[in-house]
């Protein structure tokens, strides 16, 4: 069963990416409202997968990703993005980033592990 670290500090967003991956698709997730306790938690539980908001206060998305990237516990977990902010054909700032994805916001909850899987070559 894999484990999903996810960090949106949207209480809402959080909670429907939660309960898609855990009721629909029968995965372990932790939460984090912030990049500063995302990366704490991402050390401490070792997920298979980060699934990481873009837009958040304080620490934005990119910065944690920077962040868990730089920690040797962390560096080798899979990141994909959550964001609002996909336009096709547009270049973004995570182009030349090593994410596994992207998802636009919203999602589909019902097919949201199997995107995921996709992007990590799980399926």
């Amino acid at each position: 069963m894999p484990r999903a670290l996810v960090v949106d500090d949207d209480d809402s967003i959080r909670e429907i990416t939660q309960l898609a991956l855990e009721v629909v698709a029968g995965w372990e997730v932790v939460t984090a409202e912030s990049g500063a306790q995302a990366i704490d938690l991402a050390a401490k539980h070792q997920p298979d997968v980060v699934v990481l908001d873009l837009m958040m206060p304080g620490m934005d998305g990119l910065t944690t990703f920077r962040h868990l990237q730089a920690q040797e516990s962390t560096t080798g977990i899979p990141v994909v993005l959550l964001t609002a902010k996909v336009q096709v054909g547009d270049r973004q700032l995570w182009d030349e980033m090593a994410v596994a994805g992207v998802i636009s916001k919203p999602f589909d909850p019902m097919s949201l592990a199997g995107e995921i899987s996709t992007m990590l070559g799980w399926t």
